[in-house]
């Protein structure tokens, strides 16, 4: 069992890997123009996509409604697919770290929306670039301890 398969119940449709990375690839250049630009109100909007896949799932994610409309169809199908829990985690983790950018740049508080913006640039790089989700790993962590303390009780 990989640290992102926990053997949940799968309420959304398994996701297309390359979906997901696409996601982060442009979730980590509107972040780093976030960085570049110190503009709460990039690092808000950024927050609302992240919002939309935490909260709608991952079926209405912004980034992979561009995903599965303009590009998998030009793939060939995935080799395998992951489940959307770890996925949707992570987008909730993005959007805390995205939302305190915002509130950080907005307020004049720009060392808080620096350090928040750059922390989420930096998980979204990862799974960009190596396919290392971070909030995905979080998610498997918190699973495996949740199932730890309960067959302990």
């Amino acid at each position: 069992m990989s640290a992102t398969d926990t053997g949940s119940a799968r309420v959304e449709p398994r996701l297309d890997p390359r979906g997901a990375r696409f996601s982060a690839a442009v979730t980590t250049v509107v972040l780093a123009l976030v960085l570049v630009s110190a503009s709460g109100w990039l690092a808000a909007a950024q927050a609302v996509v992240f919002g939309v896949g935490s909260v709608a799932g991952m079926r209405f994610a912004p980034y992979g409604v561009l995903f599965r409309k303009l590009l998998a169809p030009r793939l060939a199908p995935p080799a395998e697919r992951e489940d959307a829990a770890p996925v949707r985690f992570s987008q909730t983790v993005g959007l805390v770290f995205a939302a305190v950018a915002a509130i950080g740049y907005l307020s004049g508080l720009t060392t808080l929306g620096l350090v928040a913006g750059a922390f989420a640039l930096a998980a979204a790089f990862l799974n960009a670039a190596f396919g290392f989700c971070l909030g995905c790993e979080m998610y498997g962590l918190l699973a495996r301890l949740r199932t730890t303390r309960t067959a302990g009780a």
